[in-house]
């Protein structure tokens, strides 16, 4: 009996996965097909005839991808590091320092969490504009650079360590800093690696407030281009040229996952266990 009960989950989460996977071999396949047999397509085939990277070539060609590419990776790259800076420090405030009213600004910080993201960007959007930091790279960084959630993460996680680990460095004459970066990063590592992880996908994905923030092409992130791939014509026409540059944009979040996706399972269990 249990036997069988384990062999028909096999078979649920098999079929699950090939639902889950299916969209993104569907969207690899289209990339490989030739925009006039893709068309003449009456019936959908699950192969490609007579396979093309053209699509790919066109992706690139009609807007400007490779752009789009370097933007993606400087905005990614720097607001990761920003916010791991913010959200390391503002755990160990939380954590480990004795200041009056902790509970009460932690409970309010907390709170922020309950506002609809709508507000948030309206907010933002508006403090951006007042500054003049509109299609620039720091209007776009900026509203990204603070995250509760990692916060609340790494506080949880940074409580775990001993506190007889703490007093041991105060009585070597270890300052908090250093009691931060020797002790407890080195220690949390997983769950920080996680946080980078997460926050480099949600980087690579943003879209409402890149698109919100800019109008200026020198500016745009790849979700930009996939729209103005949409908006230029070509792609709304030549749909395998769409899947295409969609496919490049992904390849980078699928690789990261991949590498380290046990990482990520590793540093959200570490952060949401007590002990």
């Amino acid at each position: 009996m249990k036997k069988a009960f384990k062999t028909l989950i096999y078979i649920f989460l098999s079929v699950w996965a090939v639902i889950v996977l299916f969209p993104f071999y569907w969207m690899i396949l289209s990339s490989f097909k030739d925009y006039g047999s893709y068309n003449a397509e009456y019936i959908p085939k699950l192969y490609a005839t007579n396979p093309t990277l053209s699509n790919y070539i066109s992706s690139f060609s009609q807007v400007d991808l490779g752009r789009y590419f370097l933007n993606t990776f400087v905005f990614t790259i720097v607001t990761t590091v920003l916010m791991l800076v913010v959200s390391v420090l503002a755990a160990y405030a939380f954590s480990r320092l004795e200041f009056k009213g902790k509970n009460l600004v932690f409970t309010l910080f907390l709170a922020l969490m309950m506002i609809p993201n709508e507000l948030v960007i309206i907010t933002n959007f508006v403090t951006i504009t007042n500054m003049d930091m509109r299609n620039t790279f720091q209007g776009l960084i900026l509203p990204s650079v603070t995250s509760v959630f990692f916060i609340y993460l790494l506080k949880e996680n940074f409580e775990q360590i001993p506190e007889v680990l703490y007093k041991a460095a105060k009585i070597d004459g270890t300052s908090e800093l250093g009691y931060l970066l020797k002790v407890m990063v080195p220690i949390c590592q997983p769950t920080i690696i996680t946080v980078v992880i997460l926050k480099v996908i949600e980087c690579w994905n943003s879209y409402v407030w890149p698109r919100l923030i800019t109008d200026d092409a020198a500016y745009y992130l790849v979700s930009n281009g996939i729209q103005e791939i949409r908006e230029n014509g070509f792609g709304r026409e030549n749909i395998p040229a769409m899947m295409a540059a969609v496919v490049v944009i992904s390849i980078p979040l699928i690789i990261v996952f991949l590498i380290f996706h046990k990482k990520i399972m590793e540093g959200v269990s570490r952060g949401g266990t007590k002990g």
